[in-house]
């Protein structure tokens, strides 16, 4: 009896396990599992425009990094806001939409998950029609510390970055400055100081940047992400950003 129940146990467990096998499809988004490591896996929803393929050429992608909520817990927590929101609920974004979930243990700013999402990048380019020439990072709260963080050690490999209610180091700036960046954040946010956005706003523009733009948030709690990510105006920047525009630009 008691070899029965150890089995009949095991066979639960096993059966709860998310098994992320649906094939990706235009205008679908999908669960997928991509292992970086000898005992690591990044989880991540993958998303391909509507028009994927139909319409000739290569997408831009766009890499979204999750808040702390959304760390703990089965992979459909990610679609609970930003752009895996929006194309759950049935918008058509012009993207392929990468988005991965951090392990609740860590954060995004820790350098084996920024190796991770490297990783992540490189194999969405290969195994997608990807114009790695226009590649935007995006992200919220722990997320906006992340995009900041990724950023900042690697801002060759991003045509835009687009931080939310996040932080990072002003000491950063010089790394920062040929980056276009828009920053959102609300004023009255009590889980991420407003004034974090607005000291490495300031960073960046005394080290020379130009290419930064900032909108507070008037009165606006930690859910600033909802205002954001419903800007218009927000899609038609990221469609004039590209990577060898900011190279030449830095001649």
């Amino acid at each position: 009896m008691r070899t029965t129940i150890i089995l009949l146990g095991i066979i639960s467990v096993i059966s709860t396990i998310p098994v992320r096998s649906e094939e990706p499809a235009a205008g679908k988004q999908v669960e997928q599992e991509l292992k970086v490591g000898k005992d690591k896996a990044v989880p991540y929803l993958l998303y391909l425009p509507k028009d994927y393929d139909t319409k000739p050429g290569k997408w831009p992608l766009m890499l979204f990094l999750h808040g702390r909520g959304e760390s703990s817990g089965p992979l459909s927590l990610v679609k609970a806001w930003g752009p895996p929101r929006l194309v759950e609920r049935g918008e058509s974004l012009p993207y392929v939409v990468v988005s991965p979930q951090c392990p609740a243990a860590e954060s995004w700013g820790q350098p084996g998950q920024q190796a991770a999402l490297l990783q992540l990048l490189d194999h969405v380019a290969k195994n997608y029609k990807v114009d790695e020439d226009r590649v935007y990072l995006t992200g919220l709260s722990m997320g906006g510390y992340g995009s900041w963080r990724l950023a900042a050690d690697h801002p060759e490999r991003f045509a835009a970055v687009i931080p939310i209610c996040g932080g990072g180091k002003p000491e950063d700036a010089n790394k920062l400055k040929g980056l276009p960046i828009w920053v959102f954040h609300g004023t009255a946010d009590s889980a991420v100081p407003f004034q974090r956005s607005v000291e490495m706003v300031e960073a960046i523009k005394k080290a020379g940047g130009t290419t930064i733009q900032f909108t507070t948030l008037e009165g606006i709690g930690h859910n600033s992400w909802s205002a954001a990510y419903a800007t218009p105006d927000l899609y038609q920047w990221l469609g004039k950003q590209t990577i060898s525009k900011n190279k030449a630009q830095a001649k």
